[in-house]
């Protein structure tokens, strides 16, 4: 294996271990279920939520199929992310892609053993005598937002691609 694609699959591997002992944690040793929302800063409340959809709570569906259904599109997603993680050029992209591997599988294992993904972190502000909330999410979903971003960067500020023939 070659030290550039090292680089995506320990990206990967700490993204996974980092988001399922984070999960673990909460879920066992915490018990954020029995708490209920913990008020962590003014901004950021721990909640666990149970997200049986995809991004945002899309698709929302706890049939067994329909849970089938994701995890089968889930594995498609990360086989070929995993290529193309194998056949990028440069460190910021299979770091980028390795991310998003490491959080989509991270949410699978969720999706597997509990039938739904552990959500937790609510990011949240007080304006003008009103709440607002962002979407709760967890550290897969940022290793996968890191990714994206990454890739991002590096399409449009990386190098130039090389120019084929």
């Amino acid at each position: 294996m070659s030290p550039l694609l090292r680089s995506g699959v320990a990206a990967a591997i700490i993204a996974l271990v980092l988001d399922q002992a984070t999960k673990v944690w909460l879920l066992y040793v915490f018990e954020l279920g029995r708490r209920g929302a913990v008020a962590v800063a003014p901004f950021f409340d721990l909640v666990l939520a149970w997200n049986t959809g995809i991004s945002y709570g899309w698709f929302q569906n706890e049939g067994a199929t329909g849970q089938t259904i994701l995890l089968v599109v889930k594995a498609v997603a990360v086989v070929l992310l995993a290529v193309w993680m194998a056949r990028s050029q440069t460190r910021v992209a299979v770091i980028g892609l390795g991310l998003i591997v490491g959080g989509a599988i991270g949410n699978a294992i969720d999706r597997f053993a509990y039938g739904a993904v552990v959500d937790f972190v609510l990011l949240h502000a007080q304006i003008g005598g009103k709440t607002y909330n962002w979407y709760v999410f967890n550290l897969a979903d940022v290793a996968i937002v890191a990714g994206v971003m990454a890739l991002l960067y590096d399409s449009f500020l990386g190098p130039p691609a090389v120019k084929r023939p």
